[in-house]
């Protein structure tokens, strides 16, 4: 080796250093093979939400750092990192997003999860904010009329609640049915955050009113859709059926499609 040589391989030893300790992560979690977490308000109080460089991979009750990162490692095999904040473009994307833009594009890690299970998520994301569509309709627009039970199960499973807003899906029969973000009681708040009614929409559910028509119009729509929403009183018509509403002269609102899924059991 000539003097040179040496010379540079010497100048080079003294430009070693350590990398900084967020390094390590930083770049794991770029990869998908770790996350960060950080804090979020929400309508039901603090949450959690995860993130990596595939998507938001978790949204959860607010807990303390040992025990989200216990819980995520066991669900997803990955370590979880505590970070000072979300970002700034996430953010402000849920916030859109739960504000009811669902144009706002948020990426989401949904690894390890079934076509089936992303089927039914997919569809809850068509909901709009402060309307609500049974199992039922899920099933049906999914083109699995039979699965009603498999979407509430799949709804339970939803990793990433409030940005895919399995709120807004209710029991076929209409009443408001569980949550996994903290049961029925925060599916409530949430939905009358949005502006809904939850103990007028169970009302009318316990009353057999399953749909809700104008008699000026002669469309029948699901009873939160914002076309039904606009009927005044005087032109408010109920029905129990869509079969009763077809025979009475009306046709199915395009927007919330009333027909899918309206002949199923409750799930």
């Amino acid at each position: 080796m000539t003097t040179n040589e040496l010379d540079l391989e010497t100048a080079l030893v003294g430009l070693a250093t350590s990398a900084p300790p967020s390094l390590a992560p930083g770049v794991l979690v770029e990869v998908g093979l770790a996350d960060f977490f950080a804090p979020m308000d929400s309508p039901i109080g603090p949450l959690i939400v995860a993130w990596n460089g595939a998507g938001v991979s978790a949204v959860e009750g607010a807990v303390d750092d040992a025990a989200f990162e216990a819980v995520h490692a066991t669900r997803t095999g990955r370590t979880a990192y505590p970070a000072d904040g979300l970002p700034g473009g996430l953010a402000s994307a849920i916030g859109r997003r739960l504000a009811g833009d669902r144009r706002v594009r948020i990426d989401l890690d949904l690894r390890g999860h079934s076509d089936f299970e992303r089927d039914v998520w997919a569809k809850a994301l068509e909901i709009p904010r402060g309307e609500v569509r049974p199992y039922g309709w899920i099933a049906a627009e999914i083109g699995r009329p039979k699965a009603v039970r498999a979407v509430g199960t799949a709804l339970g499973h939803n990793p990433v609640p409030l940005i895919v807003p399995c709120h807004r899906v209710v029991r076929t029969d209409g009443t408001i049915g569980q949550y996994s973000l903290g049961g029925p009681a925060n599916k409530r708040a949430i939905l009358a955050s949005e502006g809904l009614d939850p103990s007028g929409l169970e009302a009318m559910a316990h009353a057999g009113i399953r749909f809700v028509a104008s008699d000026t119009t002669h469309i029948v729509c699901l009873p939160t859709c914002h076309n039904a929403r606009r009927i005044t009183e005087p032109h408010r018509v109920p029905f129990r059926s869509i079969a009763a509403a077809v025979a009475g002269g009306y046709r199915a609102c395009l927007a919330c499609r009333p027909g899918s899924g309206a002949g199923l059991a409750a799930a």
